[in-house]
């Protein structure tokens, strides 16, 4: 899939983006017609540790898919993000589904 990744406030490593990539590739298993879709990684100005952001926006056949997550790291909120889009592209590919 392809993904336009945006760091926001710093700049990312190459080791976070292939994680990144490696997760949402794997929502393709539940849902094959993703078209693209872009990363916004960003750093907070909140006091606390849970300052990483991270916000993935899908484009399927139709309509656009999207989550934010907000965690300690950037790993650990892009698994709480891949796995909000996991629930939302089985949603819609159950509706798609029901359609035809």
């Amino acid at each position: 899939m392809k993904l336009q990744m945006h760091s926001i406030h710093f700049d990312a490593d190459a080791k976070l983006i292939n994680f990144i990539q490696k997760k949402t590739d794997k929502l393709e298993t539940f849902y094959d017609r993703i078209i693209d879709g872009e990363v916004f990684m960003r750093l907070d100005k909140d006091e606390s540790n849970e300052n990483k952001v991270i916000e993935i926006k899908l484009n399927v056949p139709g309509k656009q898919l999207f989550a934010k997550e907000q965690a300690g790291s950037f790993e650990a909120a892009a698994d709480m993000t891949v796995e909000a889009l996991r629930r939302q592209l089985k949603k819609h590919k159950e509706k798609v589904t029901a359609k035809q």
